[in-house]
């Protein structure tokens, strides 16, 4: 069984193979989802490691629904993926009303060449599993990252297992949740591989700030926060 490791900064993806973890997923700021890491940390990983390295392709929190020049930005994040000698990448697009995107998710495939693709968590909103599932097969697809719809793989396990039952091509990834206690429960099942983070919190402050930089008012699923130019006309003409 393949472990692939969620790894979020330098250090996690080089204790992620030390402990012998067969491929990492690269990104950052879990706390939304996930988001492509930096050139420099793109980098850095893959001069130091020597197990697979899939690079996460989304450009910002919320939806998977990008604007033009988001969707120009995620391929020139992919070019730069090939550049570095990755061995794949994480991406998906979907429609708003909750079907896949077949068009852009194609382009982003062909644009990553000969580069494995997983299609990512996006794929827990599709209205339709099974038949986003043969679409996603049809267009060459991988591998299909997925919590089976619910906060935990495990409290989902069944309809992952359907899933995989149904899965022809592709590799079915349960992720989210998954841990030492049950892990191999995942195993058991046939599964060919599974997602983890295996995340623990370390102390780098001896005391925690008064003032936090973390606001939940920005952690949104169907809006995104966007720089207005009638506030920002207002507050420059007030001092200007």
């Amino acid at each position: 069984m393949i472990v692939e490791v969620c790894a979020n900064s330098y250090q996690s993806a080089v204790n992620a193979e030390e402990a012998g973890a067969d491929r990492i997923e690269l990104c950052v700021e879990l706390a939304v989802g996930g988001i492509t890491p930096s050139f420099g940390l793109l980098k850095k990983v893959s001069e130091k490691l020597s197990i697979p390295i899939h690079v996460l392709i989304r450009p910002r929190s919320g939806d998977f629904t990008y604007s033009r020049e988001e969707f120009e930005i995620m391929k020139t994040n992919i070019a730069l993926c090939a550049d570095l000698g990755v061995s794949g990448i994480v991406s998906g697009v979907l429609q708003s009303d909750g079907t896949l995107d077949k068009t852009r998710t194609r382009e982003l495939i062909s644009a990553g060449g000969e580069l494995k693709f997983t299609f990512h968590r996006a794929f827990d909103w599709v209205t339709d599993p099974i038949e986003t599932l043969v679409e996603l097969e049809d267009l060459g697809v991988d591998c299909i990252l997925t919590s089976g719809g619910r906060q935990s793989a495990e409290a989902a396990i069944n309809q992952l297992d359907l899933w995989r039952e149904n899965a022809t091509k592709c590799v079915i990834m349960p992720g989210g949740g998954i841990r030492v206690h049950n892990a191999l429960l995942f195993k058991n099942k046939g599964f060919e591989a599974i997602h983890l983070s295996g995340l623990n919190f370390s102390k780098t402050l001896d005391k925690k700030p008064e003032l936090s930089m973390n606001n939940a008012a920005y952690l949104r699923d169907d809006e995104i926060a966007l720089t207005d130019p009638e506030i920002v006309r207002a507050v420059v003409q007030s001092v200007k």
